[in-house]
């Protein structure tokens, strides 16, 4: 059966620790590798630090620390993802997420995509989990990730080199 593009919801798949995370393809800005990320003192655990972006000092975080659903470290191999954070804050517009593997780039007929019923307890910053056929993904929570970074500290877009 052919879907029409409207009966299609496109996402992007990455991985973050032992999860699936599916994000919105509206929400994605960039999908990069090999990015210097420059450390942030003081930082909570799941901010892994910084890159510098088109003139942005972009926060770069781990989506299964923050959530408590694993550990995830910066290496050669890791991947990022720069979003467009909705909080519609004009000096923090984008924030990155770490994944382990290339995004994945999928398109998910409307009717495919399934609430997961289980009674797991599921953290503030997943929206929900859903399965996509057989395997499952974490829907965000991307307003519980940009209250996240709301705390910390803003670097100007002209410190960025």
């Amino acid at each position: 059966m052919s879907y029409a593009s409207s009966d299609e919801i496109r996402g992007v798949l990455i991985q973050s620790g032992v999860e699936r995370v599916l994000l919105p393809n509206a929400t994605v800005a960039e999908m990069m590798s090999r990015v210097d990320v420059q450390p942030v003192q003081d930082a909570p655990h799941w901010l892994l630090g910084e890159l510098a972006w088109h003139g942005w000092q972009v926060p770069l975080l781990s989506f299964a620390m923050l959530s408590g659903l694993g550990r995830e470290a910066i290496s050669t191999h890791n991947k990022v993802v720069v979003l467009k954070s909705l909080a519609g804050d004009p000096q923090r517009p984008y924030l990155a997420l770490l994944t382990q593997s290339f995004p994945q780039l999928i398109s998910v007929p409307r009717d495919g995509l399934l609430a997961d019923a289980s009674e797991e307890t599921l953290p503030p910053t997943v929206h929900m989990r859903v399965l996509l056929g057989e395997h499952s993904a974490l829907l965000p929570n991307l307003d519980a990730l940009d209250a996240a970074l709301a705390s910390l500290p803003r670097v100007p877009a002209s410190a960025c080199p």
